[in-house]
């Protein structure tokens, strides 16, 4: 039985004078290879009308790049998708249907920290591989850094390397899933950063059809043989590298920027094709007050 969920998010920039913009990178489209059917999905960009050039980068993603001829005190882009969340386990699933992750590409085995800061922290947390498979080797040692790491909300950009983030015993979503990254790629296995939504009931919420969704950052790690790379999220893009993931890249004029970004979700009870524009509206609405 289908889950849809109807998914609204707003990214705003707006600036203290006039300015040019260059080329603006969008990441915000879910990639085909994406276990959970993309039902509708629309991106508008404002306020003025850019031409939009849709492809693929070197990791699959799909990626629009906005060019735009006016100037501009604001920039704003908004993505509406309905998205099947139906469950699944992902290792009962058809091998052919599982994360076609590319391990062979080199650049999700690149060391990322220093051997013997990762090899410490091993040793301090008391983890050993032997006498496991390697899928619930990895389980542990995402457990114990989820035990050892206390959560943070981080609303500054960029990614704390490894050692910045055992030193502090803390990180936010992106922190930890780098350290995890780095962990793992230095037991020699591939390792990627995946960014995209996380969504979740809400106990606060008298509407039961609301939904808590925020943007999300985790690792996915490929283990070799029937298993392939399990996803357990909706992903937006994936990359060897953090900025590979980043949802908007900005170029233009240099001057300050005031960025804001906000998401609304909602269960949908009856859904009929091409029925997105108006529901996404409505939710939004309802989302703003």
């Amino acid at each position: 039985m289908r889950q849809p969920i109807l998914l609204n998010h707003r990214t705003s920039y707006r600036y203290d004078r006039m300015v040019s913009l260059g080329p603006q990178t969008i990441r915000l489209r879910p990639p085909l290879r994406m276990r959970n059917a993309i039902m509708s999905y629309a991106l508008t960009i404002g306020p003025s009308q850019p031409s939009l050039r849709w492809g693929m980068d070197d990791h699959a993603n799909l990626v629009s790049t906005a060019i735009f001829t006016e100037r501009m005190a604001q920039f704003i882009v908004d993505v509406s998708m309905i998205v099947d969340l139906s469950p699944y386990d992902p290792l009962q699933m058809q091998t052919g249907k599982r994360s076609a992750m590319g391990q062979d590409n080199p650049a999700y085995r690149r060391p990322i920290a220093d051997k013997s800061v990762l090899e410490c922290f091993l040793r301090t947390i008391g983890f050993f591989s032997g006498g496991d498979t390697e899928l619930s080797s990895l389980t542990r040692l995402a457990q114990a850094i989820a035990t050892r790491l206390h959560y943070m909300r981080r609303m500054e950009p960029g990614v704390w390397p490894p050692a910045e983030t055992l030193a502090r015993e803390a990180g936010s979503c992106r922190d930890s899933a780098w350290l995890l990254i780095a962990l793992a790629r230095n037991m020699g296995y591939a390792a990627r950063f995946v960014s995209g939504y996380l969504v979740e009931p809400s106990a606060l919420q008298a509407d039961p059809d609301r939904l808590v969704c925020d943007l999300h950052a985790w690792a996915e790690i490929c283990i070799p043989g029937s298993v392939g790379g399990v996803r357990y999220d909706i992903r937006t893009h994936c990359g060897a590298e953090p900025y590979s993931a980043c949802c908007i890249r900005c170029t233009g004029d240099s001057c300050p920027c005031f960025r804001i970004a906000g998401s609304v979700c909602r269960r949908i009870r009856c859904y009929h094709a091409g029925t997105l524009s108006a529901q996404g509206t409505n939710a939004l609405k309802r989302g703003s007050g």
